[in-house]
């Protein structure tokens, strides 16, 4: 992330992701950044002097509720991409506030 982006980055992953900010230990608080975890999912972002987003990398979260969370995003502002489909899964592609992807993926409900 760039540097100075903590309160977008607040706000999209604790405020619309829903994962808690952490605190970051005091020896790297000062280097700026932020850190959002929740049971074994820890997503840290540092901040890079010369930022760059990842525009085709990109990390993958498995979440529930898929369709209120694509809601929660376009009320938010949020462009939502979609891609070709991937067997027993349905997903979009989000990106953050600095332009970083985001797969969003909830898996498909089987056969009744």
């Amino acid at each position: 992330m760039p540097a100075g982006g903590e309160d977008l980055a607040r706000n999209f992953y604790a405020g619309i992701l829903g994962i808690s900010e952490t605190p970051k230990p005091a020896h790297l608080a000062k280097r700026g950044g932020c850190w959002f975890e929740r049971g074994d999912l820890k997503i840290h972002l540092g901040v890079e002097a010369d930022f760059k987003p990842a525009r085709k990398a990109h990390v993958a979260l498995l979440v529930t509720e898929l369709s209120l969370l694509q809601q929660k995003l376009k009320t938010s502002g949020c462009i939502l991409k979609e891609d070709e489909p991937l067997e027993g899964y349905h997903r979009i592609y989000v990106d953050d506030p600095f332009g970083n992807r985001i797969e969003l993926m909830e898996p498909s409900r089987g056969p009744a």
